[in-house]
């Protein structure tokens, strides 16, 4: 099959897996054969806690994936530069540390050299300020290093894989049968509004009527879904059309539609089609070629290491070894923890000093107490 087929095809997986969670595994599987890895990853971590779990995986075996996380995520040096790197950016080990030193790390040691794993691509999908939802390729010595192919596949697959994700937090149909769609998206939070290709509205969950009942944000004309928004208007008639030709038609467009409500408040609506797959089954009983999610946007507030990276401008590899010198203290205990030598925590510090202007490991401590808000 060419290439464009072979993503088509793939696009209507991924959407398909955010109704149906039994097909994130073979999704996964046919993500990492078309970037090119030996296995895939949807994941969480938490950078305050150093912990994580694996929603689905493919290639990875469960012995490895339960000693990452309960024990390597909390040494792992490409955490921290995963977690800053900005959303939907493609990331590879060489983006973060120096290739040679990653592979002194106990993390590569102990995890990925057994498994014959060389290299990683990760993207960010979502984050809060102290926690993020990753997508990652690995590559196995088969494979290679990451190159630009790999990365020119990956930023193919992320913007749906990252709206399948977000779709799928909204809307959780693991048990739920087409015969129980209306009851399931009653009990829904979010506003969920079921349209047709013309945008006429055919089905609102409880959340979606009170929506529509406020005209904030949106309205029905009739049967026909409007937005107040001028500039979103076109944009949402546009999307609903595309809907209907399939999910690589969507896809090609985008579906996430930033929505302005009268009162100047920022909200986003997320268009899923129902075209295909689980999401046809569902979608059939109310002739419907889309479901609209829309929820207020929520302005994310960075965490301090954030913070602290962004006004010092540090490396990722700065940053943690910032972070274990507030934590764990000297410069051996540092090199221990971190898995890497001491003679490259000493270069880091050096660094550190420089850049925060500061000169000893006692006033980094203090720097970093100062930006910790006392209310988390």
């Amino acid at each position: 099959m060419r290439e464009t087929e072979i993503f088509s095809a793939l696009v209507g997986d991924i959407y398909d897996a955010a109704l149906a969670p039994s097909l994130w595994v073979p999704v996964l599987c046919k993500c990492a054969k078309f970037i090119g890895g030996s296995a895939a990853a949807l994941f969480a971590k938490d950078a305050a806690l150093k912990t994580g779990s694996a929603a689905y995986y493919y290639g990875i075996d469960p012995y490895y994936e339960r000693l990452y996380f309960e024990r390597i995520v909390k040494f792992d040096p490409l955490t921290v530069g995963h977690y800053f790197a900005a959303i939907g950016e493609p990331v590879a080990v060489a983006d973060i540390l120096p290739y040679a030193e990653f592979l002194e790390t106990r993390a590569y040691q102990e995890w990925g050299r057994p498994q014959g794993i060389v290299d990683t691509l990760n993207v960010t999908l979502d984050k809060t300020a102290t926690s993020a939802a990753f997508f990652a390729i690995f590559r196995h010595q088969r494979d290679g290093q990451v190159n630009d192919e790999t990365r020119r596949r990956m930023r193919l697959i992320v913007p749906h894989m990252r709206r399948a994700v977000l779709i799928g937090r909204i809307i959780d149909l693991k048990t739920a049968e087409a015969a129980m769609f209306a009851d399931t998206l009653d009990g829904l939070s979010a506003a969920m509004i079921l349209v047709d290709k013309r945008g006429r509205i055919v089905h609102a969950n409880t959340a979606g009527h009170a929506l529509l009942a406020e005209r904030l944000v949106l309205t029905a004309v009739g049967r026909k879904l409007c937005a107040q928004d001028e500039n979103a208007k076109q944009a949402l008639h546009d999307v609903f059309l595309a809907a209907a030709s399939g999910d690589a038609a969507v896809g090609s467009k985008g579906i996430a539609v930033p929505l302005m409500a009268r009162n100047g408040e920022q909200y986003v609506a997320h268009v899923l089609p129902l075209t295909s797959g689980a999401r046809g089954r569902a979608g059939a009983s109310y002739a419907a070629t889309a479901a609209l999610f829309v929820h207020k946007t929520a302005l994310d507030t960075p965490a301090p290491p954030e913070v602290i990276a962004r006004t010092f401008k540090l490396t990722p590899s700065e940053l943690r070894v910032l972070l274990a010198v507030v934590e764990i203290g000297g410069v051996p205990e540092v090199a221990e923890a971190l898995g890497i030598g001491e003679t490259t925590v000493r270069f880091h510090l050096r660094q550190l000093f420089d850049k925060t202007g500061t000169h000893r490991q006692a006033e980094l401590v203090k720097l970093v107490a100062g930006y910790v808000n006392p209310l988390v």
